[in-house]
């Protein structure tokens, strides 16, 4: 065995995926924004400004949707930790006629980041505009998800 395993933080000396131990760290103030945007047709994109889904209001169920997946990033993604969120903010932004952005802020106090929150909250927004608009739009497109910003913890601040 070389010695990179051991400077892999989700790997144990034995090579085995394994939960970083957070139980040291400061708690701080964590914070995190990710963005994901949504392609869509133009009488996709009319549908959800009009308000006019067949399925309802669409960009008020995405927002709970990913505040709500937010809350569960531990249950999707395996080696997450719980993290007790003190908030989760979703923006829509036309960036374009048929072009969202989706931007999910989450914020905790604790002893590790909320990174992947924010990042699953956008996406799971993301995926409910398709899933509300693919009746009228099968070609929907979301992409470029990406982490925007986050603050706090040992390893200080990231701004993309």
């Amino acid at each position: 065995m070389t010695n990179e395993k051991s400077t892999l933080t989700h790997v144990d000396s034995g090579g085995r995926a394994n939960m970083v131990d957070v139980g040291s760290k400061d708690i701080s103030v964590r914070e995190a924004t990710a963005r994901a945007t949504v392609e869509l047709s133009e009488d996709a994109a009319d549908a959800i400004k009009n308000n006019s889904a067949k399925k309802g209001d669409v960009l008020t169920v995405a927002r709970i949707a990913g505040i709500g997946a937010a809350k569960r990033t531990d249950e999707l993604i395996p080696l997450c930790h719980s993290v007790p969120i003190d908030s989760v903010q979703l923006e829509f932004h036309w960036q374009d006629s048929n072009l969202l952005e989706i931007k999910s802020t989450a914020k905790a106090t604790g002893r590790t980041g909320v990174e992947m929150e924010a990042l699953v909250a956008a996406s799971v927004a993301g995926l409910t505009v398709y899933d509300m608009c693919k009746s009228i739009d099968k070609g929907i497109c979301i992409s470029e998800v990406q982490l925007v910003s986050k603050s706090g913890g040992k390893s200080g601040d990231y701004q993309r």
